[in-house]
């Protein structure tokens, strides 16, 4: 075969801002695009939570910045925009992937509870979506969105009563956007992950050992996913591979377990 092929699955040189990028998820997707060639920024509120991610994807060769931004503040979503520019001169990608729920029983939920989810995961995003776009449209060259959202979004959960509605209302919001931009190439597009090994959802969802084991025996492959199976995807997604897919969602759950009567 010849060398000259392109790889449609190629991400190199696409500079890509992740949110959320300091940890977790967030940081897997960081560094699986930077080692792949991709100009990051990753961005959150907190800075202690970026600057290791950072030193690691820079140690292993990576190009990565960091950012820190609140993406309640619509102000602060396009100043993260704006620093990613003048940093790698343009944008290609923006991935959704901040987030944050309160475990609670509904009727217990505040209302201060149920804005702050609501806000950071449903709003942040719109936030977040509209200041990319208009820098995709500046450019004239087109771009890709992958939104992180939830299986919680598509089934619902229990005691996550905002975390459930805040992610559902990313994939209709997904689907909104890929409508209303695709006349400017503008894709978009999300991923619903199941369970994930991560520190941050442990306390959350899976408090003890018993209720981890139920909850791997809830998925067809009978384990949690790891972060990098997230990530992946959205490599996918973000490359020309994928430059006939928007307003999907992408289920990355293990699949539904065996049910027996």
């Amino acid at each position: 075969m010849s060398s000259t092929v392109k790889d449609p699955f190629a991400v190199q040189g696409k500079v890509t801002i992740v949110t959320g990028g300091g940890t977790g998820i967030g940081a897997s997707i960081a560094r699986e695009f930077a080692l792949r060639g991709a100009p990051v920024l990753i961005a959150s509120r907190k800075l202690e939570h970026l600057e290791p991610t950072r030193d690691a994807i820079r140690a292993a060769g990576g190009q990565c910045e960091m950012f820190q931004c609140d993406v309640r503040d619509p102000e602060a979503c396009e100043a993260m925009v704006r620093e990613a520019v003048q940093r790698f001169g343009r944008l290609d990608v923006l991935i959704n992937n901040h987030g944050a729920g309160i475990a609670a029983p509904s009727l217990e939920l505040s209302p201060n509870g149920w804005r702050a989810v609501v806000g950071i995961n449903l709003d942040g995003v719109f936030y977040c979506c509209k200041a990319a776009a208009r820098q995709f449209m500046a450019q004239k060259s087109g771009g890709c969105i992958i939104n992180i959202s939830s299986i919680a979004g598509i089934s619902g959960s229990a005691t996550m009563s905002s975390y459930g509605a805040a992610k559902a209302g990313v994939i209709n919001l997904t689907r909104s956007l890929a409508a209303e931009w695709g006349s400017a190439s503008i894709r978009v597009n999300c991923i619903a992950p199941g369970p994930i090994d991560t520190e941050g959802a442990a306390p959350r969802v899976w408090p003890n050992e018993e209720v981890k084991r139920a909850v791997a025996r809830s998925r067809a492959l009978g384990r949690f996913g790891r972060v990098e199976e997230v990530a992946y995807p959205c490599l996918f997604l973000a490359s020309e591979a994928a430059s006939y897919i928007t307003g999907a969602t992408l289920v990355v759950d293990g699949g539904d377990g065996p049910r027996y009567v």
